[in-house]
Protein backbone atom coordinates (compact mmCIF):
# COMPACT_ATOMS: atom_id res chain seq x y z
CA UNK A 1 0.00 0.00 0.00
CA UNK A 2 1.02 3.37 -0.57
CA UNK A 3 1.90 5.58 2.29
CA UNK A 4 -0.36 8.71 2.32
CA UNK A 5 1.35 12.36 1.37
CA UNK A 6 0.52 15.05 3.59
CA UNK A 7 1.12 18.75 2.38
CA UNK A 8 3.95 20.13 4.75
CA UNK A 9 2.07 23.88 4.81
CA UNK A 10 -0.45 23.59 7.50
CA UNK A 11 -2.46 26.52 8.99
CA UNK A 12 -4.91 26.67 12.13
CA UNK A 13 -7.85 29.07 13.26
CA UNK A 14 -10.21 29.35 15.90
CA UNK A 15 -13.91 30.15 16.29
CA UNK A 16 -14.25 32.90 19.15
CA UNK A 17 -18.09 33.77 20.29
CA UNK A 18 -18.69 37.52 20.67
CA UNK A 19 -19.91 38.12 23.80
CA UNK A 20 -21.52 41.04 26.40
CA UNK A 21 -21.85 40.14 30.07
CA UNK A 22 -23.05 41.66 32.96
CA UNK A 23 -23.60 41.18 36.78
CA UNK A 24 -26.68 42.40 38.33
CA UNK A 25 -27.47 42.57 42.30
CA UNK A 26 -31.84 42.11 43.19
CA UNK A 27 -32.10 43.74 46.61
CA UNK A 28 -34.86 41.76 48.13
CA UNK A 29 -35.55 44.35 50.84
CA UNK A 30 -38.55 43.10 53.64
CA UNK A 31 -37.95 39.00 52.48
CA UNK A 32 -40.76 38.18 54.78
CA UNK A 33 -43.34 40.61 53.22
CA UNK A 34 -43.49 39.35 50.45
CA UNK A 35 -44.86 35.92 52.17
CA UNK A 36 -47.93 34.74 50.94
CA UNK A 37 -47.75 36.81 47.47
CA UNK A 38 -49.17 33.45 45.71
CA UNK A 39 -47.87 30.38 43.84
CA UNK A 40 -46.37 31.85 40.52
CA UNK A 41 -46.21 35.17 41.17
CA UNK A 42 -43.15 37.16 41.32
CA UNK A 43 -41.92 40.58 41.83
CA UNK A 44 -38.99 42.20 39.05
CA UNK A 45 -36.13 43.96 39.43
CA UNK A 46 -34.99 46.96 37.98
CA UNK A 47 -34.16 46.75 33.89
CA UNK A 48 -30.56 46.52 32.96
CA UNK A 49 -28.90 46.38 29.59
CA UNK A 50 -26.70 43.46 28.11
CA UNK A 51 -25.65 42.50 24.58
CA UNK A 52 -28.18 45.55 23.14
CA UNK A 53 -31.41 43.66 24.89
CA UNK A 54 -33.08 44.60 28.40
CA UNK A 55 -33.60 42.11 30.86
CA UNK A 56 -34.66 42.01 34.59
CA UNK A 57 -34.60 39.60 36.94
CA UNK A 58 -37.69 37.73 38.47
CA UNK A 59 -37.97 36.87 41.96
CA UNK A 60 -40.88 34.42 43.11
CA UNK A 61 -41.17 34.61 46.87
CA UNK A 62 -43.92 31.40 47.03
CA UNK A 63 -42.61 29.45 44.10
CA UNK A 64 -44.66 28.20 41.13
CA UNK A 65 -47.39 26.28 40.73
CA UNK A 66 -47.72 22.96 41.67
CA UNK A 67 -46.67 20.41 44.69
CA UNK A 68 -43.32 20.05 43.74
CA UNK A 69 -42.21 23.73 43.72
CA UNK A 70 -44.15 24.77 46.57
CA UNK A 71 -40.92 24.30 49.44
CA UNK A 72 -38.88 26.94 46.99
CA UNK A 73 -37.78 29.93 46.01
CA UNK A 74 -37.91 30.61 42.23
CA UNK A 75 -35.36 33.07 40.19
CA UNK A 76 -35.84 33.67 36.76
CA UNK A 77 -33.77 36.14 33.93
CA UNK A 78 -36.59 37.65 31.95
CA UNK A 79 -35.89 39.04 28.16
CA UNK A 80 -37.66 42.74 28.19
CA UNK A 81 -37.13 43.94 24.69
CA UNK A 82 -37.94 41.78 22.52
CA UNK A 83 -37.51 43.77 19.22
CA UNK A 84 -34.91 42.17 17.89
CA UNK A 85 -36.03 38.71 17.72
CA UNK A 86 -34.25 35.72 18.66
CA UNK A 87 -31.53 36.25 21.99
CA UNK A 88 -29.04 33.31 23.14
CA UNK A 89 -27.87 34.04 26.68
CA UNK A 90 -26.58 31.95 29.27
CA UNK A 91 -27.39 33.08 33.10
CA UNK A 92 -26.58 32.07 36.60
CA UNK A 93 -27.56 33.17 40.21
CA UNK A 94 -26.18 33.10 43.06
CA UNK A 95 -26.78 34.74 47.26
CA UNK A 96 -24.67 37.19 48.32
CA UNK A 97 -23.98 36.75 51.99
CA UNK A 98 -24.02 40.40 53.32
CA UNK A 99 -21.68 39.74 56.29
CA UNK A 100 -18.54 39.28 54.04
CA UNK A 101 -19.88 39.93 50.76
CA UNK A 102 -19.21 37.17 49.30
CA UNK A 103 -21.08 35.79 46.24
CA UNK A 104 -22.20 31.50 47.13
CA UNK A 105 -19.19 30.41 44.58
CA UNK A 106 -17.05 32.26 46.32
CA UNK A 107 -18.11 31.61 49.72
CA UNK A 108 -18.97 27.76 49.63
CA UNK A 109 -18.11 26.56 46.38
CA UNK A 110 -22.14 26.34 45.43
CA UNK A 111 -23.43 27.70 41.43
CA UNK A 112 -26.21 27.26 40.00
CA UNK A 113 -25.88 27.66 36.14
CA UNK A 114 -28.18 27.40 33.31
CA UNK A 115 -26.44 26.67 29.81
CA UNK A 116 -27.18 29.04 27.06
CA UNK A 117 -31.08 29.09 25.68
CA UNK A 118 -32.70 30.73 23.03
CA UNK A 119 -35.22 33.88 24.11
CA UNK A 120 -38.01 34.23 21.47
CA UNK A 121 -41.40 34.58 21.19
CA UNK A 122 -43.24 33.46 24.36
CA UNK A 123 -39.96 32.25 25.89
CA UNK A 124 -38.84 34.97 27.23
CA UNK A 125 -38.20 33.52 30.54
CA UNK A 126 -35.14 31.08 31.82
CA UNK A 127 -33.83 30.05 35.37
CA UNK A 128 -34.18 28.02 38.49
CA UNK A 129 -37.61 26.89 39.23
CA UNK A 130 -35.82 24.96 42.61
CA UNK A 131 -33.53 27.85 43.14
CA UNK A 132 -33.87 27.62 47.03
CA UNK A 133 -35.44 25.84 49.61
CA UNK A 134 -37.22 28.47 51.89
CA UNK A 135 -36.37 26.01 55.21
CA UNK A 136 -32.65 26.09 54.02
CA UNK A 137 -32.37 29.92 53.44
CA UNK A 138 -34.15 31.14 56.83
CA UNK A 139 -31.02 29.05 58.78
CA UNK A 140 -28.64 30.54 56.18
CA UNK A 141 -26.05 33.75 56.24
CA UNK A 142 -27.91 34.96 53.16
CA UNK A 143 -31.19 35.96 55.14
CA UNK A 144 -29.82 38.60 57.18
CA UNK A 145 -31.83 42.08 58.60
CA UNK A 146 -34.90 40.53 56.74
CA UNK A 147 -32.94 40.86 53.37
CA UNK A 148 -31.72 38.77 50.52
CA UNK A 149 -29.14 39.73 47.41
CA UNK A 150 -29.48 37.48 44.77
CA UNK A 151 -26.48 38.36 41.64
CA UNK A 152 -27.28 37.31 38.40
CA UNK A 153 -25.13 37.25 35.95
CA UNK A 154 -25.44 37.04 32.55
CA UNK A 155 -24.09 36.46 29.09
CA UNK A 156 -25.41 37.40 26.07
CA UNK A 157 -24.42 35.49 22.54
CA UNK A 158 -23.94 37.82 20.11
CA UNK A 159 -22.05 35.75 17.38
CA UNK A 160 -18.94 34.43 16.63
CA UNK A 161 -15.56 35.50 14.68
CA UNK A 162 -13.42 33.06 12.95
CA UNK A 163 -9.20 34.16 13.62
CA UNK A 164 -6.06 33.32 12.37
CA UNK A 165 -3.95 31.21 15.37
CA UNK A 166 -1.20 33.46 14.74
CA UNK A 167 -3.40 36.49 15.81
CA UNK A 168 -4.13 34.99 19.34
CA UNK A 169 -1.90 37.79 21.04
CA UNK A 170 -2.85 37.71 25.23
CA UNK A 171 -2.51 41.22 25.80
CA UNK A 172 -1.73 41.72 30.09
CA UNK A 173 -4.48 44.12 32.34
CA UNK A 174 -3.70 47.84 32.39
CA UNK A 175 -1.22 48.30 35.50
CA UNK A 176 -1.83 52.36 35.40
CA UNK A 177 -3.29 52.27 38.83
CA UNK A 178 0.28 50.03 39.76
CA UNK A 179 2.45 52.64 38.61
CA UNK A 180 0.67 55.72 40.00
CA UNK A 181 0.49 53.57 43.37
CA UNK A 182 4.36 53.47 43.27
CA UNK A 183 4.85 56.56 42.55
CA UNK A 184 2.99 58.16 45.71
CA UNK A 185 5.07 55.69 47.91
CA UNK A 186 8.30 56.77 46.57
CA UNK A 187 7.93 60.80 46.81
CA UNK A 188 9.96 60.79 43.67
CA UNK A 189 9.02 64.16 41.55
CA UNK A 190 6.69 65.30 44.17
CA UNK A 191 6.15 69.11 44.25
CA UNK A 192 3.32 69.64 46.53
CA UNK A 193 2.74 69.39 50.96
CA UNK A 194 -0.27 69.03 53.07
CA UNK A 195 -0.27 69.47 56.43
CA UNK A 196 -3.50 67.78 58.11
CA UNK A 197 -3.73 67.27 61.87
CA UNK A 198 -0.01 67.37 62.67
CA UNK A 199 1.05 64.91 60.06
CA UNK A 200 2.73 66.29 56.65
CA UNK A 201 1.57 64.49 52.98
CA UNK A 202 3.36 64.90 50.15
CA UNK A 203 2.06 64.63 46.15
CA UNK A 204 2.31 65.98 43.10
CA UNK A 205 -0.14 68.74 41.60
CA UNK A 206 -1.07 67.17 38.19
CA UNK A 207 -1.92 64.59 39.59
CA UNK A 208 -4.58 65.47 42.17
CA UNK A 209 -5.80 68.36 39.46
CA UNK A 210 -6.22 65.83 37.27
CA UNK A 211 -8.34 63.65 39.73
CA UNK A 212 -10.18 66.37 41.11
CA UNK A 213 -11.66 69.96 39.84
CA UNK A 214 -11.13 71.38 43.07
CA UNK A 215 -7.46 71.00 43.43
CA UNK A 216 -7.16 71.63 39.68
CA UNK A 217 -8.63 75.40 41.09
CA UNK A 218 -6.22 75.19 44.22
CA UNK A 219 -3.53 74.10 42.38
CA UNK A 220 -3.79 75.96 38.46
CA UNK A 221 -6.69 78.11 39.25
CA UNK A 222 -6.18 81.88 39.25
CA UNK A 223 -5.94 82.64 42.96
CA UNK A 224 -2.63 79.85 43.14
CA UNK A 225 0.69 81.11 44.16
CA UNK A 226 3.27 78.76 42.35
CA UNK A 227 5.88 79.40 45.23
CA UNK A 228 3.32 78.20 47.83
CA UNK A 229 4.74 74.35 48.12
CA UNK A 230 2.74 73.67 51.55
CA UNK A 231 -1.28 73.48 52.19
CA UNK A 232 -3.03 73.38 55.23
CA UNK A 233 -6.06 71.21 55.41
CA UNK A 234 -8.61 71.60 57.97
CA UNK A 235 -11.50 69.56 59.17
CA UNK A 236 -10.13 66.19 57.81
CA UNK A 237 -8.74 63.30 60.03
CA UNK A 238 -5.52 62.69 58.82
CA UNK A 239 -6.45 58.77 58.21
CA UNK A 240 -8.95 59.94 55.61
CA UNK A 241 -7.02 62.07 54.02
CA UNK A 242 -3.98 59.38 53.45
CA UNK A 243 -6.93 57.06 51.97
CA UNK A 244 -8.08 60.39 49.73
CA UNK A 245 -4.57 60.59 48.17
CA UNK A 246 -4.62 56.62 47.38
CA UNK A 247 -7.85 56.75 45.90
CA UNK A 248 -6.55 59.69 43.72
CA UNK A 249 -3.49 57.62 42.51
CA UNK A 250 -4.91 53.95 42.46
CA UNK A 251 -8.65 54.55 42.18
CA UNK A 252 -8.98 51.97 44.79
CA UNK A 253 -9.89 51.71 48.38
CA UNK A 254 -8.66 49.19 51.09
CA UNK A 255 -11.76 46.50 51.94
CA UNK A 256 -14.08 47.46 54.84
CA UNK A 257 -12.12 44.74 56.72
CA UNK A 258 -8.85 45.76 56.66
CA UNK A 259 -9.02 49.22 57.85
CA UNK A 260 -7.16 49.85 61.02
CA UNK A 261 -10.05 51.81 62.77
CA UNK A 262 -12.45 51.40 65.80
CA UNK A 263 -15.42 52.10 64.34
CA UNK A 264 -15.03 50.86 60.18
CA UNK A 265 -18.46 52.52 59.58
CA UNK A 266 -17.72 56.00 60.84
CA UNK A 267 -14.76 56.19 59.18
CA UNK A 268 -16.31 55.35 55.73
CA UNK A 269 -18.65 58.57 56.79
CA UNK A 270 -15.96 60.70 57.15
CA UNK A 271 -14.82 59.00 53.52
CA UNK A 272 -17.43 60.07 51.69
CA UNK A 273 -17.50 64.03 53.33
CA UNK A 274 -14.02 64.42 52.17
CA UNK A 275 -14.75 62.91 48.53
CA UNK A 276 -18.13 65.00 48.20
CA UNK A 277 -15.49 68.43 49.07
CA UNK A 278 -13.20 67.47 46.29
CA UNK A 279 -15.78 66.19 44.25
CA UNK A 280 -14.64 62.67 43.66
CA UNK A 281 -17.73 61.19 42.81
CA UNK A 282 -16.52 57.44 42.36
CA UNK A 283 -15.33 57.58 45.79
CA UNK A 284 -18.09 59.06 47.17
CA UNK A 285 -20.19 56.06 45.19
CA UNK A 286 -18.08 53.23 46.79
CA UNK A 287 -18.59 54.84 50.37
CA UNK A 288 -22.88 55.02 49.41
CA UNK A 289 -22.66 51.49 48.53
CA UNK A 290 -20.77 50.18 51.59
CA UNK A 291 -22.95 52.21 53.91
CA UNK A 292 -26.26 50.97 52.20
CA UNK A 293 -24.74 47.20 52.92
CA UNK A 294 -24.40 47.78 56.74
CA UNK A 295 -27.36 49.25 57.60
CA UNK A 296 -28.09 47.93 61.14
CA UNK A 297 -30.76 50.05 63.58
CA UNK A 298 -28.37 52.11 65.91
CA UNK A 299 -26.80 53.82 62.71
CA UNK A 300 -29.02 54.31 60.22
CA UNK A 301 -30.95 57.75 61.33
CA UNK A 302 -27.45 59.32 61.55
CA UNK A 303 -26.52 57.44 58.35
CA UNK A 304 -30.06 59.20 56.78
CA UNK A 305 -28.67 62.39 58.13
CA UNK A 306 -25.54 62.33 56.61
CA UNK A 307 -27.12 61.10 52.81
CA UNK A 308 -29.58 63.91 53.66
CA UNK A 309 -26.95 66.77 53.85
CA UNK A 310 -24.83 65.47 51.02
CA UNK A 311 -26.87 65.15 48.93
CA UNK A 312 -26.78 60.94 48.06
CA UNK A 313 -30.27 59.87 46.97
CA UNK A 314 -29.49 56.49 46.65
CA UNK A 315 -28.17 56.07 50.42
CA UNK A 316 -31.12 57.80 51.56
CA UNK A 317 -33.60 55.50 49.86
CA UNK A 318 -31.46 52.43 51.57
CA UNK A 319 -32.24 53.95 55.22
CA UNK A 320 -35.78 54.66 54.44
CA UNK A 321 -36.39 51.17 52.80
CA UNK A 322 -34.45 49.72 56.18
CA UNK A 323 -36.49 52.11 58.63
CA UNK A 324 -39.43 50.58 57.39
CA UNK A 325 -39.16 47.37 56.94
CA UNK A 326 -37.11 46.70 60.06
CA UNK A 327 -38.22 44.91 63.21
CA UNK A 328 -36.78 47.80 65.82
CA UNK A 329 -38.59 50.98 63.50
CA UNK A 330 -40.11 51.36 67.47
CA UNK A 331 -36.68 51.69 68.73
CA UNK A 332 -35.46 54.03 65.68
CA UNK A 333 -37.89 56.10 66.34
CA UNK A 334 -37.46 56.35 70.13
CA UNK A 335 -33.67 57.18 69.79
CA UNK A 336 -32.10 60.67 70.20
CA UNK A 337 -30.75 60.38 66.60
CA UNK A 338 -34.28 60.27 65.42
CA UNK A 339 -35.31 63.49 67.43
CA UNK A 340 -32.21 65.17 66.37
CA UNK A 341 -32.70 64.22 62.43
CA UNK A 342 -36.68 65.63 62.98
CA UNK A 343 -34.96 69.18 64.32
CA UNK A 344 -32.53 69.48 61.40
CA UNK A 345 -33.73 67.70 58.30
CA UNK A 346 -37.53 67.83 58.45
CA UNK A 347 -37.91 67.15 54.69
CA UNK A 348 -36.05 63.91 55.12
CA UNK A 349 -38.62 62.65 58.20
CA UNK A 350 -41.36 63.58 55.96
CA UNK A 351 -40.26 61.63 53.12
CA UNK A 352 -39.70 58.93 55.46
CA UNK A 353 -43.68 58.60 56.11
CA UNK A 354 -45.04 59.76 53.01
CA UNK A 355 -43.05 56.53 51.57
CA UNK A 356 -44.24 54.28 54.55
CA UNK A 357 -48.34 55.88 53.51
CA UNK A 358 -47.30 55.10 50.03
CA UNK A 359 -46.17 51.25 50.78
CA UNK A 360 -49.47 50.55 52.87
CA UNK A 361 -51.48 51.46 49.87
CA UNK A 362 -49.58 49.01 47.55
Amino acid sequence: MAASIRPRKRTASRCVPETDRCTHVFEIAGYSLLKGLGAGECVRSATFTVGGHDWCVQYCPDGESGEEYKDYICVYLELVSQQHGEVRAACSFRLINQATGLSEDEDEGVEVMAEPNMYRGELTSWGCGKFKKKSWLQASPYLRNDRLLIECNVTVVMGTTTVSSKCDIQVPPSDLADHLGRLLETKQGQDVTFKVGGQVFHAHRIVLAMRSPVFMAELYGPMEDSRTQSITVEEIQPAVFELLLQFIYTDSLPDVDDLDVDDAGEFIKHLLVAADRYCMDRMKLICVSILSKTLDAESVVNTLALADQYHCGSLKDACIEFMLSSSSIDDVIASKGYVDLKRASPAATVEIWEKAAKSRRM
